[in-house]
């Protein structure tokens, strides 16, 4: 734990437009951030790992090393995540290179990329996601904000609808997590 924030606050101090968060992400957040990839099939992605604390919880709930993919822009979070966690596929790449990768039927997002501060990155993020997503796949948001993370608009252009999984208050700061699914015909 002690490396891990060593790490954490080293990327924060050298790439604070990068790193927006004040500590790595607590196992509760972890926890909820992960909830319901039991069971799931299909590739998952984790976008902005940072130092793997929801890495961690996607493998303890059952997900194969074999099926994560990590996309990173730090090179030194990388280096760490490709240590820690063998038979991970770990890339040096950013989040809205996702729907570059070859994948498809991708099983759930993970994400600890900070959208609420980037309008733009959303709408580009959000949108690569859902095309190689299955019909059934998610998209898990954390945010540090009480504010709606993406407006009813953008969900409605985007075509997704959103569930408030709760807020975590055990991290710090206190984190809301928010799941995303394409919108079902009603």
């Amino acid at each position: 734990m002690v490396k891990e924030l060593a790490l954490f606050l080293g990327e924060m101090i050298r790439n604070p437009g990068d790193v927006r968060a004040i500590g790595p992400s607590s196992g509760a957040a972890a926890r909820r951030m992960t909830l319901g990839l039991e069971g799931t099939e299909g590739p998952v992605v984790e976008i902005g790992p940072g130092t793997g604390a929801f890495t961690r919880a996607i493998l303890k709930r059952g997900v194969a090393p074999e099926r994560l993919t990590l996309l990173e822009t730090s090179e030194r979070f990388c280096e760490e995540l490709t240590h820690t966690f063998p038979g991970v596929s770990v890339l040096n790449r950013p989040a809205q290179d996702i729907g570059d990768l070859g994948l498809t039927g991708v099983a759930a997002v993970i994400s600890g990329v900070p959208l609420l501060a980037r309008p733009q990155l959303q709408r580009e993020l959000l949108g690569k996601a859902f095309s190689v997503m299955r019909p059934e796949g998610f998209f898990t948001q954390i945010t540090y904000s009480p504010r709606e993370i993406v407006s009813a608009e953008r969900r409605a252009e985007l075509g997704l609808e959103v569930e408030d999984l709760g807020m975590v208050w055990a991290n710090l700061p206190p984190a809301q997590v928010y799941r995303f699914r394409a919108a079902r015909p009603h």
